[in-house]
């Protein structure tokens, strides 16, 4: 079991920075693939970035490449999503998702329903 608390959604303006944490409780965290995702009312979930367990290999959406770093702490069972560049379209909920008992250490998951574990999301508005 995992469970997953994010912090440090906020308001900010185009072209600023905020960094996203998301804290895990559970064993499985550091052996667990993090993604993040994001959702406005009436879109569908969307991927952001993915990193393995060991932190080793990243993945992410063409969107944001180049602009966010995911990253993790698996010391101190936390994941991360540094954004830079913050543009408008970058307004949404941001969650963090965990997926767990992986064994390939190239897997991918893109989608909502390959992650089992959820938080409850921090809100991101970029403003002009």
């Amino acid at each position: 079991q995992v469970q997953l608390v994010e912090s440090g959604g906020g308001l900010v303006q185009a072209g600023d920075s905020l960094r996203l944490s998301c804290a895990a409780s559970g064993r499985t965290f550091s052996s667990s693939f993090m993604g993040w995702f994001r959702q406005i009312p009436g879109k569908e979930r969307e991927f952001v970035a993915q990193i393995s367990w060991s932190g080793g290999s990243t993945y992410y959406a063409d969107s944001v490449k180049g602009r966010f770093t995911i990253s993790r702490d698996n010391a101190k069972n936390t994941g991360y999503l540094q954004m830079n560049s913050l543009k408008l379209e970058d307004t949404a909920v941001y969650y963090c998702a965990c997926a767990a008992r992986i064994s390939l250490p190239d897997w991918v998951g893109t989608r909502p329903n390959q992650y089992g574990y959820w938080g409850q999301g921090t809100q991101v508005t970029v403003s002009s």
